[in-house]
């Protein structure tokens, strides 16, 4: 075998190497906040504060992807990609001497955590808008970082330090659930909504064409960095 072959195998080695401790990293962090979602789910029903049931707490496991939490009108969707992605050039976390000192750092599995109101689904509204609230990123060394909306992306922004531990699994959950609540289904601007087909008003209200989204018509901007 020829030196640059023996190059090339060595950096494929290397490289696939890297991205399998990565995904594997992903997958235990994926499996400590199913199980932190699954005992606040737990909590809430031994609580007996919703002693009626009006008001559930449910968590459901979909897959080794996939998990959701259903509580009040909303849900929370956590999506583990089956990818290992790296940070952009441009991104904030590159200008931190955790990753200048090993720039491997910068490849990270994803959990993406996406809000959807439960009516969605409930009567498969299919062109209703679900938003990204926050996404868990992960490398080589089992560190996260958590890109997010207010009360997810102020806190958890130390990659050097943050490991995803029970402790801060349930940390999460809860920045999640409290963001949720305080996340309100606005009335539309009236120009977002003044026209209607017949089609769409002839439609049953199960199959209802007009989209509903918490921020359906107002801009929806990501926070700014705060990685230092």
């Amino acid at each position: 075998m020829n030196e640059d072959l023996t190059t090339l195998f060595t950096h494929l080695k290397s490289k696939g190497q890297l991205k399998q401790d990565i995904f594997d990293n992903t997958a235990n962090a994926f499996s400590t906040l199913s199980e932190a979602a699954k005992s606040m789910a737990d909590n809430y029903q031994e609580s007996e504060i919703d002693k009626n049931g009006r008001v559930p707490f449910v968590f459901k496991n979909k897959g080794n992807f996939e998990f959701e939490i259903k509580f009040g009108g909303d849900v929370l969707l956590f999506m583990m990609h089956s990818n290992v992605f790296e940070f952009p050039r441009d991104h904030q976390v590159f200008k931190t001497p955790y990753l200048k000192e090993d720039k491997d750092r910068s490849y990270c599995g994803i959990i993406n955590i996406y809000n959807f109101l439960g009516d969605s689904f409930k009567y498969n509204r299919m062109n209703d808008l679900g938003y990204l609230i926050g996404r868990i990123f992960i490398n080589k060394d089992n560190h996260y970082l958590l890109e997010g909306k207010r009360e997810l992306g102020l806190l958890y922004n130390d990659f050097e330090k943050n490991t995803l531990d029970p402790e801060n699994a349930a940390k999460i959950m809860y920045r999640a659930v409290e963001f949720t609540i305080n996340f309100d289904l606005l009335t539309p601007p009236y120009q977002a909504v003044q026209q209607i087909s017949v089609y769409d008003i002839r439609t049953t209200i199960d199959n209802m064409q007009l989209k509903t989204g918490k921020r359906l018509g107002f801009k929806f901007q990501a926070d700014p960095d705060n990685i230092e």
